[in-house]
């Protein structure tokens, strides 16, 4: 028997009495358990042959590769040449859908007034106020009106007492008389004395004395005539009346009151005409000039806008604040603007007639130049212009290259361009 089948007697005798135990030493999978390959490749390798190497799977995977190529070069040759059969012969370029502008985005350029303006502000005050003062002393009588009241010119205000300013004016007229007799008695003897000097009869020294009592009576008249003068004075300035028609701003005295001269009595403001003191930043200050028209808003006056006009500029800035002082006068017939009330004003500085201008912000600008979108028909036109320069209410003068009539596009629309069909719509 030779070696080789020693070693299978060998092996299946193990293996008959491994299947009688139905166990392997040291816990292997029993023989029962194990497929016939794996057996087999068992004995093989107790045999001492070498193992077979498995190539069906590489056998698998050229056959998949193959498939997926030939089902690639069937989409390609044929589901590709009948999608090309379908197709269209050409492409239909997309219809543009009109853009829509509502009236508030377009105007229709007319001729108007360009201005250029200066900003202003302060406060008003009464263009005339006084302060009545007593001009004699004594005690007040009367006070006829108060705070808030509407006087005339020559109304009456405050009565001083009068009882002693009749008394003194009743003595310096006594004192006039008395004066007057004495120097009709003096002229009457400087005539006899003349006389008498002219026949020789007296000395010439008591023409002279006479003479001289003629003068210092004349003299004292005179000073007496001043008094009684004085006197007068007084008692009609017991009578304080308003100087000019107004508005009572003040009272300060009342009924029973002593004062004397130079204490205030009553103050009075005249509003028609109001004067607003505002303060101008210096660049602006060589812009201005006397009577140049100021448009005005003033603060608690809703819905109203004053017309006044520069009457004076202070030529000297205000340390501190770098301000010029500027006074404008605005007319106020209805007494509506009071004083202290604060406002802001516009300096017109320049004007323009009969322009032709759109919103600075409607403007647009590329290589070729400033443009605007001109609406002709339904489409939209680049519309080449000349500026004049920026105006009040944010405004840029059109000088050439449009027309009163005309309609263009104000708003900032940045999506339109020149050449888009449009489509005018109501708000």
């Amino acid at each position: 028997m030779s070696a080789e089948t020693q070693k299978t007697t060998a092996a299946g005798s193990k293996s008959a009495d491994a299947k009688q135990t139905n166990k392997k030493p040291g816990g292997a999978k029993p023989d029962w358990a194990k497929s016939d390959r794996q057996l087999g490749r068992e004995a093989r390798m107790a045999a001492g042959e070498p193992t077979r190497r498995r190539r069906w799977p590489w056998v698998a995977g050229l056959v998949i590769l193959a498939a997926a190529t030939g089902g690639y070069y069937y989409y390609d040759t044929q589901i590709s040449s009948q999608t090309a059969a379908v197709a269209p012969a050409e492409v239909v370029e997309p219809v543009q859908a009109p853009m829509q502008i509502n009236p508030d985005e377009m105007t229709v350029l007319e001729p108007q007034r360009l201005e250029r303006r200066v900003r202003v502000s302060g406060t008003l005050a009464p263009w005339r106020s006084t302060q009545l003062s007593s001009q004699t002393g004594g005690e007040i009588q009367e006070v006829t009106v108060r705070p808030g009241d509407t006087v005339v010119a020559g109304d009456l205000l405050v009565q001083i007492d009068t009882e002693n300013l009749l008394l003194e004016l009743d003595q310096a007229r006594s004192n006039v008389a008395a004066t007057q007799a004495q120097l009709a008695l003096a002229e009457v003897q400087l005539d006899r004395v003349r006389a008498l000097v002219n026949r020789g009869v007296t000395t010439s020294s008591s023409l002279d004395e006479a003479q001289s009592n003629v003068t210092q009576l004349n003299a004292s008249l005179d000073a007496l005539e001043d008094q009684v003068a004085g006197a007068d004075l007084r008692l009609r300035n017991a009578t304080v009346r308003a100087s000019f028609s107004g508005i009572v701003s003040n009272r300060a005295v009342e009924p029973g009151q002593y004062v004397g001269i130079g204490t205030p009595l009553i103050s009075i403001v005249d509003l028609s005409t109001v004067e607003m003191r505002a303060n101008a930043a210096v660049a602006d200050g060589a812009l201005l000039r006397r009577d140049q028209t100021v448009l005005i808003n003033v603060d608690g006056v809703e819905g109203r806008n004053f017309e006044g006009r520069v009457a004076r500029i202070n030529p000297v800035a205000e340390e501190g604040t770098r301000t010029i002082p500027v006074y404008v006068m605005i007319d106020n017939p209805d007494g509506i603007l009071l004083g202290g009330m604060f406002a802001s004003a516009q300096v017109v500085v320049d004007a323009v007639e009969d322009a032709i201008a759109m919103p600075t912000r409607a403007l647009r600008d590329d290589v070729d130049g400033p443009y605007v979108l001109l609406i002709e028909g339904d489409a939209l036109v680049r519309q080449t212009i000349e500026t004049g320069g920026t105006w009040a209410g944010r405004l840029t003068q059109i000088t050439s290259g449009l027309e009163a009539g005309q309609r263009v596009v104000t708003a900032p629309l940045p999506a339109l361009h020149p050449g888009d069909i449009i489509t005018l719509v109501e708000n």
